[in-house]
């Protein structure tokens, strides 16, 4: 069978526009020179450098909080002995990727992508961004892939705290660290009890007169070695590649097999983390302060590397209060229970806000798209949207995983277009009222429940669904075809299809 010869109207600038040179941004663009060398893509990054995430958080021990031989890449070995790695441990990863796989020179640094629009006469994406002195310039993409995050880069989520005018010392957000922050000798309280106040407060104890957790509410935790025993012996006596791999194999199915458990039988779990904390801080555990209201993985199960804050709070360097807030005045914070924590220095580290597709305007043929209005299509795409894909990792592992499967689909499905003549893919959904709407964000996480409704809808059906579970997520989309009854390739002419609502659709 012969692939159809069309006469080809204006072509787009590039063949992929990737938004973000993070883990999301470039892992795929990894994908596309290993399975895509012939495709022509450009990373928008709105940044001066390469990182996300790990280039925008400068707080102190700023850390992974999964390991890296998951949130690493399936196809480069971590090869530093720690596996809970440090902040700038990662972005020396990232940035040795770009350079030796040659993606830097297709980085835009200093771009912002302000809109998007489907062209669908054209079939391609028109792309208006703006760099560092306000100045905008247009783009045209074949596809459009989001590996902007999940959260806002602008604004952090700030709890509305009274009395901070008050304070007379210095409050700050980890998201926006102060450069050359002293806090030497002085009295800290972390605000919050998340995993970035976990790795704050340990980090700061050493050099602070003391530093004060206080938490409204306990968190689980768990602690394992920064250094992975296993990992690094099995590179001993293996290649490197072979013990990346078989190292990650075990990871993943130990975190999938706690995190099921946990969800199936909860008291045994609680169990075991509450024999673990106190085993860990001996005569300084209280079970006010450990024993969350809630079972494990109904939120994000903390992670504390070689127990660095339990060394320091049997050290006496840092304590946790479970209270809450009256007021913030000028020496400090005084709680409803009428104590008072004095402090020269307030750390909030009370969450982040959650963006979808990186405040990006998005609109089709004019008419702006509302993400929360369409279904997640494998994780991946959307319902009804053409060309469109994006990254939303794991909440119960690493984000770097679904960032992969998601990169290998969109290469195989651009080598599919390619093969059959096509130009335009859209998963279309026509019934949406014969879905079972599921939960996408089945987490009590506060940062999840606030941007709840600007997500994307899930339904059971694995195709329209936004799983938790790698394992079964891998399977399906290495195995499910690209054709397969629900992606519609087409050409631009053909590929008219009406964008239903979430209202219409219910």
């Amino acid at each position: 069978m012969g692939v159809e010869i069309r006469l080809e109207g204006e072509q787009p600038d590039i063949d992929v526009a990737i938004v973000g040179a993070g883990i999301s941004g470039i892992g795929m663009a990894a994908h596309m020179q290993m399975l895509c060398p012939d495709r022509r893509y450009a990373i928008l990054e709105r940044r001066a450098a390469i990182g996300g995430t790990w280039d925008l958080f400068r707080y102190p021990g700023v850390r992974s909080d999964s390991d890296m031989h998951t949130l690493g890449f399936s196809f480069e070995p971590w090869r530093h002995e720690k596996s809970i790695a440090d902040g700038p441990s990662i972005l020396e990863y990232l940035n040795r990727i770009a350079d030796e796989r040659h993606i830097r020179p297709n980085i835009r640094f200093g771009t912002r992508v302000l809109s998007a629009d489907w062209d669908s006469a054209a079939g391609f994406w028109r792309i208006v961004t703006e760099d560092d002195n306000h100045r905008r310039t247009s783009l045209t993409a074949r596809m459009l892939y989001l590996g902007s995050g999940y959260y806002d880069y602008d604004q952090p989520y700030e709890a509305e705290i009274p009395g901070k005018a008050d304070f007379a010392g210095q409050i700050v957000h980890p998201q926006f660290w102060p450069k050359h922050l002293d806090y030497a000798g002085k009295r800290v309280v972390v605000i919050g009890s998340g995993a970035t106040a976990v790795t704050v407060v340990p980090a700061m104890a050493d050099k602070a007169a003391h530093v004060t957790m206080l938490q409204r509410t306990p968190t689980w935790y768990a602690s394992r070695p920064a250094r992975d025993a296993f990992a690094n012996t099995l590179r001993k006596f293996l290649p490197e590649r072979l013990a990346y791999a078989i190292t990650r194999f075990k990871n993943v199915r130990l975190q999938n097999f706690f995190y099921n458990r946990a969800r199936t039988q909860p008291e045994k779990v609680k169990a075991f983390l509450t024999e673990r904390l106190k085993a860990m801080l001996g005569d300084k555990y209280d079970a006010r302060a450990f024993t969350p209201p809630y079972n494990p993985w109904e939120q994000r199960l903390c992670l504390v590397p070689d127990a660095d804050m339990f060394e320091a709070i049997k050290a006496g360097k840092a304590d946790v209060v479970t209270d809450r807030i009256a007021r913030i005045d000028a020496t400090g914070i005084q709680l409803e229970s009428g104590r008072h924590l004095d402090a020269d220095v307030i750390v909030t580290a009370t969450g982040l806000k959650l963006a979808i597709a990186g405040k990006i305007a998005l609109s089709k043929d004019g008419v702006p798209i509302d993400l929360a209005d369409h279904y997640y299509y494998k994780a991946v795409m959307f319902s009804n949207l053409p060309n469109l894909a994006a990254v939303f990792g794991y909440l119960n592992a690493s984000w770097t995983l679904r960032a992969d499967l998601n990169a290998e689909y969109v290469c195989r499905l651009l080598n599919r277009m390619k093969e059959t003549g096509h130009e335009v893919a859209t998963p279309v959904l026509s019934d949406a009222g014969a879905l079972t709407f599921d939960d996408v964000f089945d987490f009590s996480s506060g940062y999840l429940q606030r941007g709840k409704h600007l997500q994307p809808r899930s339904a059971t059906d694995m195709r329209w669904r936004l799983s938790q579970d790698y394992v079964r997520d891998r399977k399906f989309m290495k195995t499910d075809p690209i054709e397969d009854g629900v992606l519609q390739l087409a050409h631009p002419d053909e590929a008219m299809v009406t964008v239903p609502t979430r209202e219409a659709a219910e």
